[in-house]
């Protein structure tokens, strides 16, 4: 480009961060911009490790939710001001830019999105391969120690005293420190950050010896000491520590912030059959003390539980003996049961870990951000996106939803340059067709 046949001197962004958000930024930006000079800085040896370790390396690459409007209540963080972003980028279009770009994608029957070879490395493969094939240099081992704005752009001081200068700037650190240390000195806000999505420590011997034992679907109310409840209701696992599954971890997200103050103590009610009231249980436990009045109250599991539960929740919870028959329930002991099944208090006493993705809530304040263009209001020309904001998404591909949107609008909005030439307008969708099938 010339002006007066002087030659301008090239365009520069810098992306700090090469992680599901960075990357897709970078790509989106280049993409629409190629004279654009671009590079991506990693402080890890390789790009992508959250990507590479997702849904146990197959990577859940998003969720077949496509109304942005459903899509937004799965986020305990930051659903209000994602609701414009889904509706220029939403899991539709990030289906379809992979299904583009060669990824054949499935959807499984929970709604959740794979690449159908299950192998997180499909993913990582396009997406470095188009960073590659766009001349983005990709920097790791790069710690950033410093950014400082100047009056034309940013300097960037790396760990090793070198530094770099940009145009403009993404901040994609995700959950590190270094990330939000670099923000605050730029001029915004934090939200301490805490953890999200983990699992329920139970110090509770005969539970733990039921590890392994799922269900397809309980109902669970978390009970803080200030008052405040959350409940949630699905699948969860017992585990050698306590509870897991979708249930227990969508219930860590929502009262992360709430277990956090409160040193991870709180107390747990487990309804065991959240079909049925009870009345219909009570009406249930009536019959066999007249059907099987002779049998083992132990021996019969009528719900559909399983044995090893239901053994459990008789002796451990209601305290009936093994040698009890159902003719010899009493009132009392029958309402104690009925208790047990929908009303089953627990202690819990920590947090475990969830191995597969290790989400964080808090980060940068959300109303310090242009949803439209995720340019900062605070810092001029520059940029976040990913977690490094304070938004976060239950399991289920939602926090990948995150990062490519914001990604993607982040890369938009860098293309443009300061003049407003660019090929690709910001928020315009990058396909005008929607397939709204997930293939």
């Amino acid at each position: 480009m010339t002006t007066s046949g002087l030659s301008q001197p090239q365009e520069s962004v810098v992306v700090i961060g090469a992680g599901a958000a960075g990357v897709f930024a970078a790509i989106a930006c280049a993409e629409a911009n190629p004279t654009l000079a671009l590079t991506l800085l990693e402080a890890a040896p390789v790009p992508l490790a959250k990507v590479r370790i997702s849904g146990g390396g197959r990577c859940n690459v998003t969720h077949a939710c496509f109304d942005p409007a459903l899509l937004v209540n799965h986020y305990p963080r930051g659903g209000k001001a994602l609701r414009g972003a889904f509706s220029r980028f939403q899991p539709a279009d990030t289906v379809a830019w992979f299904q583009q770009r060669g990824v054949k994608l499935k959807t499984e029957a929970d709604g959740r999105i794979f690449p159908t070879s299950d192998c997180s490395a499909t993913i990582v493969d396009c997406l470095l391969g188009k960073v590659e094939r766009l001349g983005i240099g990709l920097r790791l081992r790069q710690p950033v120690r410093q950014v400082d704005r100047r009056e034309q752009g940013f300097e960037i001081i790396l760990g090793t005293g070198a530094s770099l200068t940009c145009d403009r700037l993404l901040l994609a650190t995700g959950s590190s420190p270094a990330g939000y240390r670099i923000a605050q000195s730029l001029g915004h806000t934090l939200v301490p950050p805490v953890p999200s999505l983990f699992t329920f420590t139970i110090r509770d011997a005969a539970l733990c010896n039921l590890a392994g034992v799922s269900l397809d679907g309980v109902s669970l109310r978390l009970e803080l000491a200030d008052g405040q409840t959350f409940d949630q209701q699905g699948p969860m696992v017992i585990t050698h520590w306590g509870m897991s599954g979708p249930a227990v971890l969508r219930l860590s997200a929502y009262g992360a912030i709430g277990l956090h103050q409160h040193h991870y103590q709180a107390s747990l009610r487990v309804n065991w059959l959240p079909a049925l009231a009870q009345p219909q249980i009570r009406q249930v436990l009536l019959d066999l003390k007249v059907d099987q009045a002779k049998r083992p109250i132990i021996g019969l599991s009528p719900f559909g539980l399983p044995r090893r539960l239901w053994q459990y929740l008789i002796q451990q919870r209601a305290g009936l003996g093994a040698d009890l028959t159902w003719s010899h329930l009493s009132k009392a002991q029958l309402q104690t049961l009925v208790t047990s099944l929908t009303a089953d208090p627990y202690r819990i006493t920590g947090k475990g870990a969830f191995k597969e993705e290790f989400v964080t809530c808090g980060g940068v304040a959300l109303p310090e951000v242009d949803f439209k263009t995720m340019a900062s209001r605070v810092c001029p020309g520059l940029y976040l996106a990913g977690e490094i904001l304070n938004i976060d998404g239950v399991t289920g591909g939602f926090n990948f939803q995150n990062a490519w949107t914001t990604g993607w609008l982040a890369g938009q909005a860098m293309a443009a340059s300061p003049a407003g030439s660019k090929t690709s307008a910001p928020g315009q969708s990058p396909h005008p067709a929607r397939n709204r099938q997930s293939g």
